[in-house]
């Protein structure tokens, strides 16, 4: 494999999963390639356990296989990441832990401990190395302020990944708790404050894993796959896009004041179309989102759901928006992944409401009855006509399991097998479910019944295409 060269230790990172080692090492490979930046990586295990020794058996060497579309051609290349120098377990090595915050020239720290990383326990300690991944900031940067006696250019950027809202405010509260928890005197709570950055972050790319194919003629025990897409937001207070110019080399990183447009971005077009389409796909035949892609009838029903009911209340620039929708797209017919439908139905009920409800209400505002989307809440009603446990069974007889919160399958079972106009009138009125009454948008239990019984008598294929004949 590549031999690799020393470069400054600049970067911290808790976490050795296929994620960051695909996206934030990647990144910053391809940085330190490009001459855009200059440093190495120190890999933390967040978690007690033991570390796998591929890390030290591969020097720290791995390969990264990006596989899918990107600007309609197919990518399928391959990069040996060199800019991981090490990977610790501090609970094994403690020494390691405070010999780091030692060093003079790391800068960042990123991080992915998973969305329950980011919590904070009350019982967690100082002594030795705490057990969360906020007490081990704590105790961290507690350890590197008395070393450097506060100097202020010696705090710490934070750029955690973990998909929870405003990751880098939560990190940054929980960690200052902790320290007046454990008594840290006031001037280090004081540094904490004003000379270390906690940037809010959204993070954007499929990574897969290491694949069962064959990709690289040499063993890596490493190997990792991802999508070419990715997408980078980093906002903070303070500018420090010229600490850390990822974007000069290239690579998809955004620095702003409010990601919140990215966010909305995101979760409206790509989880958004997701949602509003995996489970009328299903009763079409669909196994997995290429499926659908490739599925006439259900590509047209994506594309008029994202670019007319969808992309025209995204909180960007339209040209921008349709941009993003049209990578999604090209995310979706990625041949070498195979994302199942029905592991996407997983809590429709929640999805629909957080994913596809926000721009079902910014249509109605502006005037406009997104169609398309009352279509998708319709295919929800026909896909949860299940029994209490959740067993279902399709029209051409294929059986599935619809997997929700026990209340939401305790209210369908009741219900899906009532008069069209019934059930509907019951959904629509759910409160619990929806956060308000759908019923008072004009027109919409109506069009969303006719729809319905229009699935219930003449199969979801044919009630598909009347829909898509009659908005043309």
């Amino acid at each position: 494999m590549t031999e690799k060269r020393t470069r400054p230790l600049r970067v911290l990172q808790f976490g050795e999963g296929v994620f960051l080692r695909a996206f934030a090492d990647w990144m910053i490979d391809v940085a330190n390639e490009t001459g855009a930046f200059d440093g190495d990586v120190v890999i933390f295990k967040p978690r007690a356990g033991k570390l796998s020794n591929a890390f030290q058996r591969q020097k720290c060497l791995y390969t990264v296989a990006l596989r899918g579309k990107s600007e309609g051609k197919i990518v399928d290349s391959r990069r040996v990441i060199t800019c991981v120098r090490d990977c610790i377990s501090p609970h094994e090595t403690s020494e390691a832990f405070s010999a780091l915050a030692e060093e003079p020239e790391l800068r960042f720290c990123i991080s992915n401990t998973t969305e329950a990383g980011i919590a904070l326990d009350p019982c967690d300690r100082d002594d030795g190395i705490p057990a969360t991944f906020p007490g081990k900031v704590a105790k961290f940067l507690y350890l590197r302020w008395r070393h450097f006696a506060g100097a202020a250019d010696k705090g710490l950027i934070f750029l955690p990944t973990e998909l929870i809202e405003e990751n880098g405010a939560r990190l940054r509260e929980y960690v200052l708790v902790l320290s007046e928890t454990w008594g840290y005197p006031a001037d280090f709570i004081a540094w904490v404050r004003e000379a270390c950055v906690f940037a809010n972050t959204l993070v954007d790319r499929i990574v897969t894993g290491k694949p069962e194919e064959e990709l690289i003629p040499y063993v890596d025990a490493l190997l990792d796959a991802a999508e070419p897409f990715a997408l980078w937001v980093i906002e903070s207070e303070r500018d420090i896009s010229g600490e850390f110019p990822l974007h000069r080399a290239g690579l998809p990183v955004v620095f702003c004041r409010d990601l919140t447009p990215y966010r909305e971005r995101k979760v409206r077009t790509l989880n958004g179309a997701h949602t509003s389409s995996v489970l009328l796909g299903w009763l079409l035949g669909c196994e997995t989102v290429g499926d659908c892609l490739r599925d006439e009838d259900m590509r047209a029903f994506m594309e008029h759901a994202v670019f007319d009911d969808i992309v025209p209340h995204v909180p960007l620039p339209r040209a921008e928006a349709e941009a993003f929708a049209r990578a999604v797209f090209e995310r979706f017919e990625n041949p070498f992944l195979r994302h199942s439908v029905l592991a996407i139905s997983l809590n429709s009920v929640s999805k629909w409401r957080a994913r596809v409800l926000p721009s079902l209400k910014d249509a109605y505002a502006a005037g406009t009855v997104p169609a398309a989307l009352v279509f998708s809440f319709a295919a929800l009603l026909a896909f949860y006509t299940a029994a209490a446990d959740g067993e279902a069974v399709t029209a051409d007889g294929r059986a599935y399991t619809v997997r929700d919160d026990a209340a939401v399958l305790a209210f369908f079972a009741e219900n899906c097998r009532l008069p069209t106009a019934e059930y509907v009138r019951r959904a629509v009125e759910k409160k619990e479910f929806w956060g308000e009454n759908l019923g008072e948008y004009p027109g919409f239990a109506e069009l969303a019944e006719n729809y319905l019984a229009d699935i219930r008598a003449h199969g979801a294929r044919a009630a598909l295409r009347a829909f898509l004949e009659g908005i043309q």
